[in-house]
């Protein structure tokens, strides 16, 4: 079982082993997807942050769709909502684009693609971004030869998969001749603040790269931290930039019930006008909006991972 343990907005939170035990037996009775829609939540950010930024969707969600109870399934680590999907768990959740490959390559009928964010500026994609500390004097990525680099997650895009593709491309050689030492920092949130602690050097991570480097740019995991008061862009630089990266899907179960599917991409496609607040809690930032998506947007991505990872 993934390490999922779920909240409905109660004051108390069960266990995490009697939520699993709980979702697991969902599916053996055949529970219908109208009673309860089970939304998985990447890790790699404080849980208290995602739950309250998801917390709308339990107070949104159960009219629109028309089900009784939304839960909230915050998951360890990217895999634990990978396998939640997997296992049938999970009705709904927002992944990285690797890890939707995950699922696809263990499961091609596991999930469906449906929808992904574009930015601001229109585009669908958005980077890989490699920090340092300002005082540690590394402004670009020959500086950060013989250095420490810190990933965020195995199953992350921009965390891991773009990164350990596209450095070795860039720099002619494999990243462990390039730099010294590399580590998984247990997240986005938490890798950037262990190169903050001076625990690495570097540290990938994801935005959508657009607007003021000041401010974090628009969204993504960089501006969530601004936002927080956990990252102040005059104490770090910006010292390498990937390729665009397809923003991830949002990706529903190919078990829901079809009217709940309907209604749930029917809410989501006008959560932007009709609930703006929500819309920039759920995401992380500002977007314009959802695009319908479907698996032909991550071939290259799916072909990556497969190529690099193996599943």
């Amino acid at each position: 079982m993934p390490d999922l343990h779920a909240t409905s907005g109660r004051p108390n939170m069960l266990k995490k082993t009697l939520l699993a035990t709980a979702a697991v037996a969902l599916v053996a009775t055949g529970a219908h997807a109208q009673d309860v829609f089970r939304v998985g939540i990447l890790g790699g950010e404080n849980e208290a942050d995602r739950l309250r930024n998801n917390q709308c969707l339990i107070d949104l969600l159960p009219e629109a769709i028309g089900v009784k109870e939304v839960q909230l399934f915050p998951a360890a680590d990217y895999d634990g909502v990978v396998q939640g999907l997997l296992g049938g768990t999970l009705d709904y959740a927002e992944l990285g684009a690797s890890a939707y490959a995950k699922v696809y390559l263990e499961d091609p009928e596991a999930v469906d693609p449906v929808l992904t964010t574009q930015q601001v500026d229109g585009a669908t994609g958005y980077y890989s971004i490699m920090l340092a500390r300002k005082d540690s004097g590394i402004e670009s990525i020959e500086d950060a030869r013989g250095k420490r680099l810190g990933f965020a997650d195995p199953d992350s895009t921009s965390g891991f998969l773009v990164p350990s593709v596209a450095l070795p491309a860039q720099l002619g050689m494999p990243i462990d001749e390039y730099f010294s030492e590399t580590g998984f920092g247990g997240g986005h949130e938490n890798g950037v603040l262990e190169m903050l602690k001076g625990n690495f050097d570097v540290q990938v991570t994801w935005s959508s790269g657009v607007g003021e480097f000041a401010d974090g740019y628009t969204s993504g995991n960089i501006r969530k931290m601004v936002d927080k008061g956990l990252l102040d862009m005059d104490e770090v630089n910006e010292v390498w930039r990937s390729p665009l990266i397809p923003n991830g899907p949002i990706v529903v179960s190919n078990q829901l019930d079809q009217d709940v599917r309907a209604r749930f991409i029917e809410f989501f496609k006008a959560m932007p006008e009709n609930h703006p607040d929500c819309f920039r809690s759920v995401q992380g930032g500002d977007f314009a909006g959802f695009i319908d998506v479907d698996h032909s947007f991550y071939e290259t991505i799916v072909a990556a991972r497969k190529s690099k990872i193996g599943s």
